[in-house]
């Protein structure tokens, strides 16, 4: 089972990037995939999360209406595009895939299946 998280790097204010999360090892389809995010000093936030089974996206609140996630399953891989980017989006960004649903991923009690490594995001000011 591989998560591969790809896209990082350092932008300016107002930027974009997109990050790429490549899957293998396992049924993608039956899995929801997202992207957690951890800042120095920080707790761990759910940022957003696409789930094939039940045709759902989740988004932080912290985040609507400048990142948009999406799926090609034809690659098994996901998507973040991430526009307007601000300083407080500064973190390492991790990939992580939930069977089924967006449950654990968007902060709810439930397990997260499997993790890929982290990928640093910096917007300077």
């Amino acid at each position: 089972v591989q998560l591969q998280a790809s896209g990082g790097g350092l932008v300016q204010a107002g930027g974009s990037l997109r990050l790429s999360c490549a899957a293998s090892g396992f049924a993608f389809n039956d899995y929801a995939i997202g992207w957690f995010r951890q800042a120095p000093g920080k707790e761990r936030e759910g940022v957003s999360c696409i789930s094939n089974a039940q045709g759902t996206t989740y988004y932080a609140d912290s985040v609507k209406g400048r990142f948009t996630i999406s799926s090609d399953n034809a690659k098994n891989t996901v998507y973040l595009q991430m526009n307007s980017l601000k300083p407080e989006d500064t973190a390492v960004y991790y990939c992580a895939a939930e069977l089924f649903a967006c449950w654990g991923l968007q902060g709810l009690d439930y397990e997260i299946n499997y993790w890929g490594k982290g990928t640093q995001v910096t917007v300077s000011s």
